[in-house]
């Protein structure tokens, strides 16, 4: 079967997401080196939504990057910026080449080839590695059944059919909600044109059910059900487990990565950073250093169970903070 050909996504700026960028870009190229389509690493520009230049101002990661293939994406934020920085995955979408695309958050790590997969590109869908973060319930408040409603409502969506009829109302999981570590679609115009607006909308004029609910860092996670849902989208079938899997694997911290994530991860993961090219980039930055080439992340991984893990990731961080092993 022809491979498939889109694009990815990531944002890049100064600090901690310039050297996630570089370490996804290697990654890429390790684990995937016939990948058909263009990396893509957005920056927002300078501007009045800034308080200072958020590019990567890093110049061995530039060439890093620049070297590994990867293709700097510069855009303009026009509704988000320093105040709401999560709002770079939306506004980048404006920018992106009108081609199928895979949006990746930086902290992911790429595991195996993307012809493991595959996708249906007019069929959106976005990580189901989450937690019941949002919305958070009030004793005397709106239960999760009418503020999701309540914003299918506000913008003329059918809200039956997104509910996962297999679980109990009032139970978080009923709802359609993602984590935005990943998300796809046909057309990035359309797709950010939307999530654009959506999350424009519930910032600036929320229903009335969301009065005592907190929007920040929340927005869009909460906005993207919404937009997966208006363009015919839902939650991935088996076809895409590889994503959060044996593909990729989101790792959001290197703490994290080597406290709950598989051996292959790890290994891929040390694999990756072992090159001199790459280890003398990636060791610039505390973290990548002190966990992958001094070795604390072997630490972290002896303190916890793989097969037995704490049901929140919450404890998890608790515990590398307790023995100085929280870095990022």
């Amino acid at each position: 079967m022809a491979r498939q050909v889109f694009n990815i996504l990531a944002i890049g700026q100064g600090g901690r997401l310039a050297y996630e960028a570089a370490l996804l870009v290697a990654s890429l190229r390790a684990r995937d080196p016939d990948f058909p389509g263009q990396i893509f690493i957005a920056e927002p520009q300078p501007g009045p939504l800034w308080q200072t230049d958020p590019r990567i101002h890093e110049p061995a990661v530039r060439g890093l990057l620049a070297d590994l293939g990867a293709t700097f994406l510069p855009f303009e934020n026009r509704f988000f910026g320093q105040a709401y920085p999560y709002g770079n995955k939306i506004e980048a979408l404006a920018a992106l080449p009108e081609a199928p695309f895979l949006f990746l958050d930086t902290d992911t790590l790429i595991l195996a080839p993307f012809d493991r997969l595959r996708f249906d590109f007019a069929r959106p869908a976005a990580s189901m590695r989450r937690e019941g973060t949002w919305p958070q319930i009030e004793l005397y408040g709106p239960g999760y059944g009418a503020i999701w409603k309540s914003l299918y409502d506000r913008f003329g969506l059918d809200f039956a059919g997104s509910l996962d009829l297999d679980q109990p109302d009032e139970y978080w999981r009923r709802y359609l909600y993602f984590n935005a570590g990943w998300f796809f679609h046909q057309s990035p115009a359309e797709f950010g044109r939307r999530f654009a607006d959506y999350a424009r909308t519930i910032r600036d004029d929320p229903p009335a059910t969301l009065v005592c609910q907190e929007m920040n860092p929340w927005l869009d996670q909460v906005a993207l059900p919404l937009v997966i849902h208006a363009l015919g989208g839902g939650r991935p079938g088996p076809e895409l487990a590889g994503l959060d899997g044996d593909v990729t694997c989101h790792y959001r911290t290197l703490p994290l990565l080597y406290a709950r994530e598989s051996d292959q991860a790890v290994a891929v993961l040390e694999e990756v950073a072992a090159p001199n090219a790459i280890k003398k980039v990636l060791k610039e930055y505390e973290p990548f250093r002190r966990m992958i080439y001094q070795r604390k992340g072997h630490a972290a991984r002896a303190l916890f169970d793989r097969a037995n893990l704490p049901p929140r990731e919450q404890s998890i961080r608790n515990t590398l903070k307790r023995e100085g092993l929280w870095l990022r």
